[in-house]
């Protein structure tokens, strides 16, 4: 079977996604588990610790930046895990699905280095979490802090994890049974959600940055130019930064 952003966009609006066994595997086989991990987007914790990294900046973040090179970076093994679920075919349908605006990043940088970050997939109001990477500590978290404020600005109803695991757990992170999934899938894909809401606020406090002396541009990944429309003319926008304090603002005054 090819994977083809419509057939990804079919399966994920029926609650199923694509695994392969290994990263040199010709085949992948589909996945609906029994019981569903999601994180509440009104039940985000975040540590103290983890708070004073993303209100210090640590990170410059961004979305969309470099969607491929996530891609790659998640699917490198690593201790504990010498093999991946992402294959070729898993790598190109997504990237594809990126082009056509349904699938999203979120990159954190280090000195103009890739230090971490996830990506997943958006239908309606509901974000899919496929996976994220870290290369330097707490990148990952700080990449899920960002696409939590991200997506409650937005306006999204489900953020998806796939799996309940002790690491997202920490976040508040719970499971739900199949059939519980199925309703609240149903009712964010009737909704809408927008992934760049947030990028009107980024832009007036890049601004005021760059009035003050302290604002610098994100580092320009290797993907595609800013702006490109994919193949049905759904945008493919790269986001400016968001600092961190305006992060955790947003997130005390949505909660």
């Amino acid at each position: 079977m090819t994977l083809t952003p419509a057939l990804l966009i079919r399966a994920y609006a029926a609650g199923v996604f694509p695994m392969a066994e290994q990263r040199d595997s010709d085949e992948v086989f589909w996945v609906e588990p029994r019981r569903r991990g999601i994180l509440p987007l009104d039940g985000l914790h975040v540590p103290r610790s983890l708070a004073k990294v993303v209100r210090q900046d640590r990170f410059t973040v961004t979305a969309n930046r470099c969607f491929r090179d996530v891609m790659l970076a998640c699917a490198e093994p690593r201790p504990g895990r010498e093999q991946t679920w992402i294959n070729d075919s898993i790598l190109e349908a997504y990237t594809a699905l990126h082009h056509k605006g349904f699938a999203h990043s979120i990159e954190c940088w280090r000195e103009g280095r890739l230090a971490g970050g996830l990506y997943g997939v958006s239908l309606g109001a509901a974000f899919f979490g496929e996976s994220m990477f870290s290369r330097m500590t707490d990148a990952s978290k700080v990449a899920l802090v960002h696409l939590v404020a991200r997506l409650k600005v937005g306006g999204f109803r489900l953020l998806d994890t796939q799996f309940l695991t002790a690491h997202l757990a920490r976040f508040g992170t719970i499971e739900i049974s199949r059939i519980e999934y199925r309703h609240r899938l149903r009712a964010a894909l009737e909704a809408e959600g927008d992934f760049f809401a947030i990028d009107s606020l980024a832009e007036a406090h890049a601004a005021g940055e760059t009035a003050s002396g302290r604002y610098s541009a994100p580092p320009s990944g290797p993907e595609e130019a800013a702006g490109a429309a994919g193949a049905e003319g759904v945008s493919t926008t790269v986001s400016s930064p968001l600092s961190g304090k305006l992060i955790l603002q947003l997130l005390n005054s949505t909660l």
